[in-house]
């Protein structure tokens, strides 16, 4: 049991950091977009993750080099400068919230979705490699409490955060509110994007 908490709480540390991920779940809580579809693909993606690492580490660590890891972050970027030209184009002080909300389809939410997961490097580096290298000396059973643990964070922080948005979202069905909040979204992304361009480049 011990190392069912134990993995929970090292999940959960991981995952409380503020990332792309985090806030593409809190905007689409806010929209009231697909709100279980979102947080469940983010859960269950972890959840392979964090196993993938704890399992295969071993094996995976000697493919992983400076060149994969480029890669990712330039994907990386190439994705973020999508979703923020997207942002920009859309964003008008005569938007209206709920009419945003009508025309982005199921399919749509579910690419973005795995594009904030799959494409971002810090989520191999939390799941695969982080948690994958910590538990690599423990035995069977206890490398698969830990991984339990730390899915169950990812499940209760992806839902959670959702879920509160949407709860939040009622306080957010203005479009001066709305206009702020996306303001803040296009801030973050480009700061985030800078970030990205740095690693790579160094």
């Amino acid at each position: 049991m011990e190392f069912l908490i134990l993995g929970f709480f090292t999940g959960l540390s991981l995952i409380l950091a503020i990332g792309a991920q985090n806030i593409f779940v809190i905007e689409q809580g806010l929209k009231k977009q697909h709100i279980f579809l979102v947080c469940l693909v983010c859960s269950l993606s972890d959840f392979i993750l964090i196993f993938f690492g704890i399992f295969l580490f071993h094996y995976f660590i000697q493919y992983f080099n400076s060149t994969i890891e480029i890669i990712f972050n330039i994907l990386l970027v190439i994705f973020l400068i999508h979703f923020i030209y997207s942002k920009i184009r859309s964003f008008s002080p005569k938007a209206v919230f709920e009419n945003q909300v009508e025309n982005i389809s199921k399919m749509n939410i579910f690419f973005k979705t795995l594009g904030f997961t799959y494409l971002n490097p810090h989520v191999y580096s939390d799941t695969v490699f982080f948690l994958g290298n910590f538990s690599k000396n423990f035995i069977l059973y206890q490398k698969i409490l830990f991984g339990l643990g730390a899915s169950i964070a990812s499940f209760i922080f992806f839902f959670l955060i959702g879920y509160l948005s949407k709860y939040l979202s009622d306080y957010a069905q203005n479009k001066k509110i709305w206009n702020i909040i996306n303001v803040f979204i296009i801030s973050f992304m480009s700061l985030l994007t800078i970030y990205v361009i740095l690693e790579v480049v160094n």
